[in-house]
């Protein structure tokens, strides 16, 4: 009929949805480092797997990461059993009577128990031989120390409430002083990494290196890479391998995740740091122009990243839509709508209301758990995107992430979604 409006496109179905996903992703037992493997055997028989590894199910937490990249770079065949964090959960109790602080990692080897991370990595080098350096070697030993330098001075900046701006200005001047002796240490070797190839110092770095490079930026304004390109060559080197790929996180999951483990985080309110704060939190990705600057990753997106976001979804879409705020049927269209933009890049307006339900899901995606960086970003995008198509309320925000806990982000749903109650054993 002439002069009438086109009708809204339609959102895909679940099944047009699982369809466009593709065929199911392979067994993660082997193949590129994976968040979600539970068993990993470089191609060694079962038999003789020695090692578990006892980690967050989040992938949050700093020194359980340390550890499963020491495994991954040593091709150490070995086993995941993931547990609760306390901030995000009740700790299962098979696992505190094994480990009665709850504390993790944790790591038995043969048999026997070892927590703490440096000491498992000491006994890691013993039964399988160092990474690089000895961790107790006179060339590592100082690293080490520098690695604690570092971490206290960006506690101190990050964790403690500046007095004023004077205070403030001294803290990122104490944190940039050692950041450069790190950078220094990185500029003394040929390559990228410290004492020349990766090791198990640069290892120790790893963890809290990049929740730095995210917390910074979102609460100071301040992007280490940018400022220390020594670091950032370092990052970018990391970037190359495949076992630091499956373990990293991005700003927008560290930003969120730290403040209940620091015991909180201060912004400093700065111009620059409110304007970084709302671009990790709600857009554009990547949040700096041109590409090449971009201070989450070095790495383009891959040409499966759509289709790896979508899969994640589809795989745990019940308990996603079951514990969004606008409940299952509420959210189902919604998220289909998001979805499929996510696929198409085609916009479908969602139905009224939805805006909130979107941005509650756009707040909890957790990389690497979820899935990878970029694939996070292109979700993020469609969730965003569609949530500003909403007809009644287009700016409505989501349920705020807490600061002093996370459980909103408790996996037991998630766990009996997929048939592994939560406190069943590992």
């Amino acid at each position: 009929m002439a002069g009438s409006a086109s009708m809204p496109p339609e959102p895909m179905d679940w099944g047009a949805l699982a369809l466009a996903a593709g065929p199911a992703p392979s067994d993660p037992t082997a193949g590129p480092t994976s968040p979600q493997a539970r068993l990993r055997l470089f191609g060694r028989p079962e038999a003789e797997v020695r090692v578990t590894l006892y980690r967050d199910h989040h992938a949050w937490c700093p020194y359980c990461q340390k550890v499963w990249l020491w495994l991954e770079e040593k091709r150490v065949p070995y086993r995941t059993s993931k547990v609760t964090m306390f901030c995000y959960g009740r700790k299962e109790p098979w696992y505190t009577e094994r480990v009665p602080s709850g504390m993790l990692p944790a790591l038995e080897l043969d048999g026997r128990l070892i927590t703490e991370s440096d000491r498992i990595l000491e006994a890691l080098e013993q039964s399988f031989g160092p990474l690089g350096a000895a961790m107790q070697s006179s060339v590592a030993l100082p690293l080490r120390q520098l690695e604690r330098q570092v971490f206290r001075a960006w506690c101190q900046w990050l964790c403690v409430q500046a007095r004023g701006a004077a205070d403030e200005a001294r803290s990122l001047e104490n944190f940039d002083r050692w950041a450069a002796r790190f950078a220094a240490a990185l500029e003394a070797e040929p390559g990228a990494f410290l004492l020349g190839d990766l090791g198990t110092v640069d290892l120790i770095f790893v963890p809290y290196l990049e929740r730095m490079n995210a917390s910074l930026a979102y609460y100071k304004g301040y992007l280490l890479r940018a400022r220390h390109p020594a670091i950032d060559r370092w990052f970018r080197a990391l970037e190359e391998r495949s076992t630091y790929l499956g373990t990293q996180s991005d700003f927008h999951t560290h930003a969120h995740d730290l403040p209940p483990q620091m015991g909180g985080c201060h912004a400093s309110g700065s111009s620059e740091q409110r304007d970084l704060a709302d671009r990790i939190d709600a857009g554009p990705w990547p949040i700096v122009d041109p590409p090449g600057a971009d201070p989450e990753t070095s790495q383009g997106e891959p040409a499966d990243a759509a289709a790896v976001a979508l899969a994640r979804v589809l795989r745990h879409r019940e308990p996603l839509l079951a514990r969004n705020p606008l409940g299952s049927d509420g959210f189902d269209r919604p998220l289909r709508c998001a979805l499929t933009r996510l696929i198409t890049g085609q916009d479908c307006p969602p139905p009224p209301g939805s805006a909130r339900g979107l941005r509650y899901l756009r707040d909890r995606i957790s990389v690497p758990r979820d899935m990878p960086l970029h694939a996070a970003r292109l979700l993020r995008r469609s969730l965003e995107a569609t949530a500003r198509l909403d007809p009644a309320d287009p700016l409505a925000a989501g349920e705020p992430i807490p600061v002093q806990h996370r459980r909103d982000q408790d996996p037991s749903p998630f766990l009996a979604a997929a048939g592994r109650p939560l406190g069943t054993g590992p």
